[in-house]
């Protein structure tokens, strides 16, 4: 990495600069010798929120990763090193003391320069998944990807990978896979006896180095989760031109994804007191609005949990709108369960997905 422009300046000031430094690093103990990708973590501390952006900016994401990674694992450097490495850069800095490089002073950083979805992405792939040992950073690993992963492997080994892991992660798991060879599992985890270990050990390496090693390449949360969010997001009429050309070419994507979508249809999942708590903060033209364009099931729910005053007044409203564009009708739905959405956030109201037994609070 070249070392940033520096502004005019003479070049007695930059000699006396780095014969300063050359000074103090002839009687300074020799330290560790630090790699490429390591001096250049350095660096980038030194130069800090203010003087970095600019670098940041000209690095692809491949090298924003390996950056990041080098930094949150650096450690203490002396301020002998930085000073060192500095004259090497020629640069006008001086090391003002010695350097963390962690976590947050990593994720900080990342955050002045880069939007927030790319840098949850690079800390999320240098953390990995949570938890003090293996066996609890596999429970805190998202089902679907840890089911594709075992799905190729030696029954016994999924059996003794089962049997490690906290029994309601492990019923995902085993629920996701293949019927056949799911059931050879669980007839080798009845069989199991106490496993030795050395056997333990070796699960261990290796799902150390083919699985967690690989884990920051593996997307995981699921895609079709991920879709589910960009259909929501979806007017009425693209939704249903990409959602019928989906289940032409792949039924079982489009139903998950039905399943994963938040509607505005869906709000009639919401008990009585959360739709009355959600109907109290939305504008009541907005609501007629949405209502105007629901269905007779929707249009019903919401009229139901009002008081028969406020009930006929909002079919009075409807009624004086008249016609209404399917843009408007659209917008006003969204934003109807944006709201619902947030409320959940907050703890004020619950909602729930398409299937009714997985109740969710967001």
């Amino acid at each position: 990495m070249s070392a940033p422009a520096q502004p005019a300046q003479s070049t007695n000031e930059i000699e006396s600069i780095v014969a300063a430094l050359a000074s103090r690093q002839s009687t300074a103990p020799k330290k560790r010798q630090l790699t490429g990708p390591e001096r250049a973590a350095v660096l980038m501390l030194a130069l800090g929120e203010q003087y970095g952006g600019k670098v940041w900016n000209l690095l692809d994401d491949d090298e924003l990763r390996a950056l990041s990674i080098t930094m949150s694992t650096l450690g203490t450097i002396d301020a002998e090193e930085v000073e060192g490495l500095l004259l090497e850069f020629v640069s006008r800095l001086s090391a003002t003391g010695a350097l963390m490089g962690n976590y947050d002073a990593t994720e900080r950083l990342l955050h002045q320069y880069l939007p927030p979805e790319r840098v949850t992405g690079i800390m999320d792939e240098i953390r990995g998944p949570a938890g003090r040992n293996m066996w609890e950073k596999l429970s805190n690993v998202q089902e679907q990807v840890l089911a594709n992963y075992l799905k190729n492997e030696y029954p016994q080994t999924v059996a003794v990978v089962m049997s490690k892991l906290r029994p309601e992660h492990a019923a995902k798991v085993l629920a996701i896979l293949p019927e056949e060879f799911a059931l050879d599992v669980v007839n080798r985890m009845l069989k199991m006896e106490a496993v030795q270990k050395e056997v333990i050990e070796r699960v261990e390496a290796t799902l150390r180095t083919e699985f967690m090693s690989n884990l920051s390449q593996t997307r995981r949360r699921d895609a079709h989760e991920a879709m589910a969010e960009i259909f929501n997001g979806f007017d009425r009429k693209t939704e249903t031109r990409f959602m019928t050309a989906l289940e032409d070419s792949n039924r079982e994507s489009a139903e998950r994804i039905k399943n994963l979508m938040f509607t505005f249809d869906d709000l009639v999942k919401l008990d009585n007191g959360s739709a009355q708590t959600l109907m109290r903060h939305i504008d009541k033209d907005k609501l007629a609005i949405a209502l105007k364009g629901a269905n007779e099931a929707v249009r019903a729910f919401f009229l139901q949990n009002m008081s028969s005053r406020a009930a006929k007044m909002l079919l009075d409203d409807m009624q004086a709108l008249g016609p209404v564009r399917l843009r408007d009708v659209d917008e006003a739905q969204g934003l109807l369960v944006n709201l619902a959405k947030d409320l959940a956030a907050k703890g004020e109201i619950m909602i729930a997905k398409n299937r009714a037994d997985e109740e969710l609070v967001y």
